[in-house]
């Protein structure tokens, strides 16, 4: 029973960072957001609602600077005041925008969001367990090794959400007659945009899949459906 201890600790670590993440999250959001009141906006997403047979999509600002959109565990849609201002600056376009919109929406479609947070504090678990075990095999290098293993766990499933939500995306604005376009033209975009004065790119950029790459996967997507 000993032996197993540290991870029992681990995983109600896990437990409890869950809900308290969640929690911070949602109160954070409410504190610091708004709806979006946009009629350009509106008319796009009005149109994605219809494909999906909803009254209506419902989007909101989220008052920070970094240039990102967000789906909430709870299944709201944001999108931050710095991409919004690319939009009114004309760095983006209405149709751009709403290409990220329909992103957000597969991640709730798809039960990322609150597999994210899961996934986050199983990670947490992970490393933690994995610290305790492996810090008496290794001392001082089995910590190292344990947040390697945990970061590279985290990696490859955030890129394979990013993938699927590109997709869900793409048959979405597809649906609703905005395109594929707008999507692709986005992604060309991104790596400049969201670079800070220093020229570097922030890490959320790095933890998703190369632009190249999703760019391909929708053409692929693409022909496909025309094959079809």
């Amino acid at each position: 029973m000993l032996k197993l201890t540290p991870i029992l600790l681990a995983l109600a670590y896990g437990l409890i960072y869950y809900r308290f993440s969640a929690w911070r999250t949602a109160k954070e959001l409410d504190a610091q957001s708004t709806e979006l009141a946009d009629p350009r906006l509106k008319r796009l997403t009005d149109r994605m609602a219809d494909a999906l047979d909803l009254p209506r999509i419902r989007v909101n600002i989220y008052e920070i600077d970094p240039i990102n959109g967000l789906a909430a565990p709870d299944g709201r849609i944001f999108i931050t005041r710095g991409f919004y201002r690319k939009y009114q600056q004309g760095e983006v376009s209405a149709e751009e925008l709403a290409s990220v919109i329909a992103h957000e929406l597969g991640h709730v479609a798809l039960g990322h969001t609150r597999r994210r947070m899961i996934d986050f504090s199983g990670q947490n678990a992970l490393r933690t367990a994995l610290a305790m075990v492996l810090g008496r095999i290794l001392p001082g290098i089995g910590v190292l090794i344990a947040n390697g293993l945990a970061s590279l766990l985290a990696a490859r499933l955030s890129r394979s959400d990013e993938y699927e939500a590109d997709a869900y995306a793409a048959a979405l604005l597809t649906k609703a007659g905005i395109g594929v376009a707008p999507q692709k033209s986005l992604f060309g975009k991104l790596e400049d945009l969201t670079k800070t004065r220093a020229g570097a790119v922030p890490a959320w950029l790095m933890s998703h899949p190369k632009t190249s790459e999703r760019i391909k996967a929708l053409e692929v997507l693409e022909a496909r459906w025309e094959q079809a």
